[in-house]
């Protein structure tokens, strides 16, 4: 019991050390520059220092929220994970990068991305548990929004930190990538970012997937039609990314397209258009869909993770079926979306149609990591407390009570193949 109380002591010392640094955002271009150049022994140096201060900056958040989340056994299991990974993380602080130590570091990072990879679920599982056991009062609710969008924020920005390097370094994929062209996955690859992702290609493919299952469950779906600024176009439009979160953006909002469309039209479903721009500053993908609106009343709705009209998933479907139930689906896409300065808007026309509008930099340099920040600031938004109002309420709609309303499993699945 001594024993377990120094450890404990000694972590809290480090979780209080590199708390006060802040993260380090990197541009897509660092990555692509650090990638064609690869060294490992670089890479260990940086890692080791940046990953915990990216980790002990989101811990201290997560032990300010509130005491009755705290204590939901889900939350625990979490909490516990991240205490782990931070506490193996930093017993490579004063190693020395020789060979042994680098290929021990990279099993590591490997372990604890294993280790984190239901994280996204096991937390929305806690706010479930949180919902059913207690009332929820407003102040609460929007600290919980508030710390959501930076907690999956930074699980975003630390596996791909992980990614790059495991990538690039880690024996499992085969031999050591070579460091003249630092290709991590083959091909043109650096890492996870392609620096010629296929716009129109990715498209396709979450197309594909989502009318799967569109077809499956309605036995029909709507065409797909692409254009490139308002033309129809094979022309490949490319641009420095990540693709797999490309994909997982355009893949949720083909399902929320698809269900919309087949749900208002019963027969020929008309088709959704994508339409590709790029600008100067910005490459545009935009979706449009006649699948009938929504109301003004619910579209903010969307993006708040206490609110889900689609059924509790069970237990059993935890590992099958990610995030079903839970609603998580736009707001983690939109996190992906402005991970690089980049962004994700709803625009809809109620009894018409909806577009979604996915904003990507143009500028690799420019695309740089959006991070949180434990500081003074944010904690203040953990003490919510009452306002009074300084504006006249809004009108209480039927659209606000949460309907249960049956959902499709256009509304939950996920292939595996391009799990994140």
């Amino acid at each position: 019991m001594r024993l377990a109380g120094a450890i404990f002591t000694n972590v809290t010392k480090m979780l209080d050390f590199y708390s006060q640094f802040n993260p380090s955002p990197l541009s897509i271009k660092q990555f692509i520059d650090f990638g064609l150049n690869a060294c490992e022994k670089k890479s260990y140096l940086f890692l080791r220092k940046e990953l915990p201060v990216r980790l002990a900056n989101i811990m201290k958040e997560i032990a300010l929220l509130p005491e009755n989340l705290l204590r939901m056994p889900s939350v625990g299991l979490v909490n516990q994970w991240y205490e782990r990974s931070f506490e193996e993380i930093t017993e490579f602080e004063k190693m020395e990068p020789e060979p042994p130590v680098l290929t021990e570091f990279c099993e590591r990072l490997v372990h604890i991305r294993n280790r984190h990879a239901d994280v996204v679920q096991t937390m929305a599982q806690g706010v479930l548990e949180l919902k059913e056991s207690h009332e929820v009062d407003t102040g609460t609710e929007n600290s919980i929004q508030y710390f959501l969008d930076r907690f999956y924020m930074s699980r975003i920005s630390i596996r791909m930190l992980i990614n790059q390097h495991t990538l690039l370094f880690s024996e499992q994929l085969g031999a050591r990538q070579a460091s003249v062209n630092g290709i991590g996955i083959g091909g043109r690859h650096i890492g996870s970012i392609d620096p010629a992702c296929d716009v129109v290609a990715v498209v396709k493919d979450a197309y594909e997937n989502a009318r799967f299952l569109c077809d499956r469950y309605y036995l029909a779906s709507p065409e797909l039609e692409i254009l490139q600024c308002g033309v129809p176009s094979e022309r490949p439009m490319s641009v420095v990314y990540v693709p797999s979160h490309l994909y997982h953006m355009l893949f949720e909002l083909f399902k929320n397209a698809m269900r919309a469309v087949m749900e208002h039209h019963e027969d020929n479903p008309p088709p959704i258009q994508v339409n590709l721009v790029q600008g100067r500053e910005d490459i545009s993908v935009k979706m449009s869909d006649r699948g009938g609106g929504i109301p003004r009343s619910v579209t903010d709705l969307l993006f708040k993770y206490m609110y889900s009209t689609a059924p509790q998933p069970s237990k059993s479907d935890s590992h099958t079926v990610p995030l079903a139930g839970y609603g998580y689906g736009l707001p983690i896409s939109r996190l992906y979306a402005r991970y690089f300065h980049g962004d994700l808007v709803l625009m809809s026309c109620e009894g018409h149609g909806t577009d979604a509008v996915i904003y990507l930099k143009a500028l690799s340099n420019e695309a740089n990591e959006f991070l949180p920040i434990f500081n003074k600031t944010s904690s203040k938004f953990y003490r919510p407390v009452a306002q009074l109002a300084d504006w006249s309420g809004p009108v209480n709609t039927a659209a606000q009570s949460k309907n249960k309303e049956k959902v499709s499993p256009l509304s939950a699945h996920t292939p595996v193949s391009h799990s994140l």
